[in-house]
């Protein structure tokens, strides 16, 4: 690659000058008097090698600025290849591959953009373990999902569990089954751990995946499909039974037979085998509202004055049983079908009145609160609460600690709860008696 024709003309002026002013010098100093002449033709013959000097390293310099440019990252320079610099095709050469460079950086940034969005989007909570031990939430999921107060170290995340703690702290990798405090309540969650290289170092990457909701919906169907076969198994059992009595009563219910005694006992056999089979049938079938899958239609709705609506019908059911009903804040809104939201509320309330009979000064609360992207519905009562042992059996179709309960009204507050993707739970209450808390 040689010199261009510019900076070779441009060269050769300069060679040119420097050689008329040095023969002016010599001239000067030749000619005597002319003492003046010989500092002026010193100072000229200086610029003029100056100048000389510049022009020849003038491509040195840029293509050291070009090269500084670079080491900073700065990729939008443009390597200067006129102005009498030289090597025009070495500027041109290093400007194309400069070009290439910058256009695959933008593919890159491109990509990193695209996978960062990614990683802040998806639906399973990640974080990071560096190799100094420091836990960062890596995406929107791990932000919703850690809202409580915690530090940055394995010990901070004690809050939601005294295993996860451990197992942010220790290096062991692979998939576990652990229960994280969540939003107050228990959870399970799906904890995967694995090693990733990044800038030369080790970092651990935690996925913590919730399946409570899922379990519990497969939960549901489980005793929804088996409700439906046993309904209609025990019916189709029960049907010919049912008839067939009401028939042999019919035929004993003859005049010509009522002089046998035995034939009337029969005869009253007969009709309670038949009014028994019958009230079974409407019996079972009434369960089969536990089979119905409920249709959830969602809308967004203030909580304060669905809460009053409650309250309304609440005291025309139950006068005698104060109700308070707290809402924080007072403009919450709820994300839930109003209607079958509203059913198992009542339902709830009706419970508490139904297990505070024996209480000498019955008192029954309502809350909804907020809390980051849940919402929390509470019934409060101060009754004989619900027994450890039993918590999570009164949820299960048709048990039931009453004698005239059904067993139905739970199970299908719970169905609608996790139709939602919600859960409903039970515990003591600070006072006494039982808290039910829906969790949206």
């Amino acid at each position: 690659m040689g010199f261009d024709q510019r900076f070779t003309i441009g060269l050769i002026a300069w060679i040119g000058a420097l050689v008329a002013v040095l023969l002016a010098c010599i001239a000067a100093f030749a000619t005597p008097g002319l003492g003046a002449a010989r500092i002026v033709a010193i100072g000229i013959a200086a610029a003029t090698f100056a100048g000389l000097w510049r022009h020849v390293t003038r491509t040195n310099r840029t293509v050291a600025r070009f090269l500084e440019a670079l080491k900073f990252g700065d990729t939008a320079l443009q390597f200067d290849a006129q102005g009498g610099a030289g090597f025009g095709e070495l500027g041109e050469s290093l400007n194309e591959a400069l070009g290439r460079f910058r256009a695959g950086q933008d593919r890159v940034a491109g990509e990193l953009r695209y996978l960062d969005a990614l990683v802040d989007d998806m639906p399973v909570a990640v974080l990071t373990v560096s190799p100094d031990g420091h836990i960062t939430l890596a995406n929107k999921a791990a932000r919703r999902l850690f809202t409580d107060e915690h530090g940055t170290l394995p010990g901070d995340f004690a809050v939601y569990g005294a295993t996860f703690a451990r197992r942010l702290a220790n290096s062991s990798q692979g998939e576990e089954l652990l229960i994280l405090n969540i939003a107050g309540r228990p959870q399970r969650m799906l904890v995967r751990a694995a090693t990733l290289e990044r800038l030369g170092q080790r970092t651990r990457a935690i996925s913590v995946q919730p399946i409570q909701g899922t379990l519990d919906a497969v939960e549901m169907a489980a005793q929804t499909d088996l409700v439906r076969v046993l309904t209609h198994e025990i019916l189709n059992s029960l049907t010919p039974v049912t008839s067939l009595a009401a028939t042999a009563a019919d035929l004993l219910a003859d005049p010509d037979l009522s002089s046998d005694p035995r034939v009337n006992d029969a005869r009253v056999a007969v009709e309670t085998l038949a009014r028994r089979a019958q009230g079974l049938s409407n019996f079972i079938e009434a369960y089969r509202a536990v089979a119905q899958t409920p249709e959830i239609k969602r809308q967004t709705f203030t909580a304060r004055p669905w809460a009053d609506e409650l309250a309304r019908i609440f005291a025309a059911k139950a006068p005698e049983v104060p109700l308070s009903v707290a809402v924080a804040p007072d403009h919450l809104a709820l994300d839930a079908d109003p209607d079958l939201l509203a059913q198992v509320v009542i339902n709830l309330m009706q419970n508490a009145v139904q297990a505070m009979h024996a209480t000498d000064q019955p008192r029954l609360t309502l809350r909804l609160s907020g809390h980051g992207q849940a919402t929390v519905i509470e019934v409060e009562d101060n009754g004989p609460g619900v027994p450890e042992s039993l918590r999570q059996d009164v949820f299960l179709p048709f048990f039931t600690t009453r004698a005239a309960g059904t067993g139905v009204g739970l199970n299908l507050a719970r169905q609608i709860v996790i139709a939602h993707g919600g859960a409903i739970e039970v515990t003591d209450a600070p006072d006494g008696g039982a808290l039910f808390r829906i969790v949206l």
